[in-house]
């Protein structure tokens, strides 16, 4: 090897391991081509961007991160990549690149894709379970206490001020785990649509709860139009009293009603200021909801506690806009909390194959599904080519590969003193919890914890002070309490 290339090499493995240490935002991106502009000598991984968006982007998908993400039939090891391109896969309708590329050429190209391949192996934790339930962090060394175990799909959680705590299972079940851990079902609970995504989806408390007793339930719900089995996101409100909700009302539902069993949403979150958001996935059907006021999908929502709609919503005076949207331009939100220090609602999505989004939301702004984003089909084809565009918000934060976000909260409190400001979310895909370190409305590092405790469905941070965490197969839910110091001290 020349030193040339000895020092492309180099550059580019420091800029992988750059990467692997915290995730870059949208906004502070380099990619190996803009290197070349800062008076580095990237020449080949440059070149080998471009050979790949020439010569490969027509089949794998212009987003190298995201086609990466994917099984491997004939290997990808450098050797088997090498091969595959040099020589083609006839079977697979791969051709031969050894006319095409010089070795020198080649082997810039299996480079450049073995950083994408690297960096989905970061949250390769292997086959085995959590094998203990004590947990070192950087910060903290963190005890895993079992609330609940054995449990269909937890989805919701709202925990109380002496450790009791409501839960909703997928299934339709409300339980009221009091602080002796007695599981006790709660009656009055509205028919579920338990198909697909759908189901029992979040629990949210009043505000005034301690006095009114007032509990928020969102719900996939079925109704029968023309002979035909349809289905939406729908909220109810009711009182808690003893084993029974009572005066249980809906006072909120998104039109249209349609057949897709997915992407429902659901997230419930109250502001400081008693006002409810609620997110509405784009039901499968990007083409003709996200980016249209007048429908309900693939947007946040914003109503008061009865179901009124407040007057500064932003699209209230718009005519033909639904009332209560807050936000559009979103696929499918799982994850949502209130910054505590300025009362501004955060949210998590899930993206295509890539591009799942920590993202601001602000009042009337549009976040860009399906027009933007940094994911590709399902399939490995694009649909759009496009990261960025005027007048659409980009995200704060973005993972390719997908870790399927779901769960959000802020760490509050005193228990957690050094994590204090920054955002928990949960992974549903890599089986972890996701510490997105915050300074100054930015997402400046991140750490993985739990890893392999489950495919996480939720993080709360509960009204004792402490986060919980449910997970599913089997469903359970955790007490996450810090005993001592991390592994930095």
């Amino acid at each position: 090897m020349t030193y040339k290339w000895l020092v492309i090499e180099l550059l580019a493995f420091g800029f992988f391991l750059a990467c692997q240490t915290t995730k870059i935002s949208p906004k502070e991106e380099i990619k190996f081509s803009e290197l070349a502009t800062q008076g580095q000598d990237t020449t080949g991984f440059a070149l080998a961007e471009q050979n790949y968006t020439t010569y490969c982007a027509g089949c794998h998908g212009e987003k190298m991160n995201a086609f990466v993400d994917r099984k491997w039939k004939n290997g990808n090891k450098p050797e088997d990549l090498l091969k595959s391109i040099k020589y083609g896969i006839i079977d697979a309708g791969m051709p031969a690149y050894e006319v095409t590329f010089t070795d020198v050429q080649l082997n810039q190209l299996v480079n450049y894709i073995q950083t994408g391949i690297a960096n989905v192996d970061r949250y390769n934790f292997g086959p085995e379970k959590m094998k203990s339930n004590i947990s070192v962090s950087q910060e903290y060394t963190i005890r895993v206490d079992t609330m609940v175990y054995g449990i269909e799909v937890p989805w919701g959680i709202a925990v109380m001020e002496d450790g009791s705590m409501l839960y909703t299972e997928r299934n339709g079940n409300l339980t009221h785990l009091d602080k002796n851990k007695k599981a006790i079902k709660i009656e009055g609970v509205p028919k579920v649509r338990n198909r697909g995504q759908g189901g029992l989806l979040d629990v949210e408390l009043h505000p005034n709860f301690k006095t009114n007793k007032m509990v928020y339930l969102s719900y996939s719900k079925a109704k029968n139009i023309d002979g035909k089995e349809l289905g939406t996101t729908a909220v109810v409100r009711g009182k808690l009293e003893g084993d029974k909700l009572t005066n249980v009302e809906e006072i909120w539902e998104a039109l249209p009603y349609v057949s897709a069993f997915h992407h429902y949403g659901s997230r419930l979150e109250f502001d400081k200021d008693g006002l409810l958001f609620i997110a509405i996935g784009d039901r499968g059907d990007h083409d003709h909801h996200p980016q249209f006021k007048e429908n309900f999908p693939g947007k946040i929502h914003r109503i008061k506690d009865d179901g009124s709609i407040p007057s500064d919503n932003p699209f209230v005076n718009t005519p033909g806009a639904v009332p209560s949207i807050y936000s559009l331009g979103n696929r499918n939100c799982q994850g949502f909390s209130i910054n505590p220090k300025d009362n501004v609602l955060w949210e998590s999505e899930h993206g295509p194959r890539g591009g799942d989004e920590v993202n601001i939301i602000l009042p009337g702004h549009n976040y860009g599904w399906p027009i933007v984003s940094y994911g590709i089909n399902y399939n490995g084809t694009t649909f759009t080519d496009k990261t960025k565009m005027e007048g659409m918000d980009e995200p704060i934060l973005y993972w390719v590969p997908s870790i399927a976000p779901s769960g959000m909260t802020f760490v509050k409190g005193d228990k957690y003193p050094a994590w204090k400001g920054d955002v928990m979310v949960g992974s549903l895909r890599f089986n972890y919890l996701n510490r997105c370190i915050v300074e100054d409305n930015k997402i400046v590092g991140e750490e993985i914890l739990l890893k392999n405790i489950g495919r996480m469905r939720e993080v709360v941070m509960g009204l004792d002070g402490y986060l919980y965490v449910g997970v599913e197969n089997p469903g359970a839910i955790y007490k996450l309490v810090p005993t001592g110091k991390g592994s930095k001290k």
